[in-house]
């Protein structure tokens, strides 16, 4: 599972908020929806998240095992 709390750590410690990044950023609040239950987004999202916010993709998410994941 891609977990997304790394993403609102991030946030905070920016000068961006959720306001910023639907306003100023273009960011759908649907997509921020998205992070804030782990849901599936795009890696073009997780490019502009970073370009935004000047960090690595790491600090907006992280691979956590689980057994919810679909068999491969």
């Amino acid at each position: 599972m891609i977990d997304y709390s790394p993403f609102w750590e991030t946030l905070a410690k920016s000068d961006e908020n959720w306001y910023t990044l639907t306003k100023d950023h273009k960011i759908a609040s649907s997509t921020l929806s998205r992070l804030k239950h782990n849901k599936d987004v795009s890696m073009k999202t997780v490019n502009d998240l970073c370009r935004i916010l000047n960090c690595n993709v790491t600090d907006i998410a992280r691979y956590v095992p689980s057994d919810k994941d679909q068999p491969l």
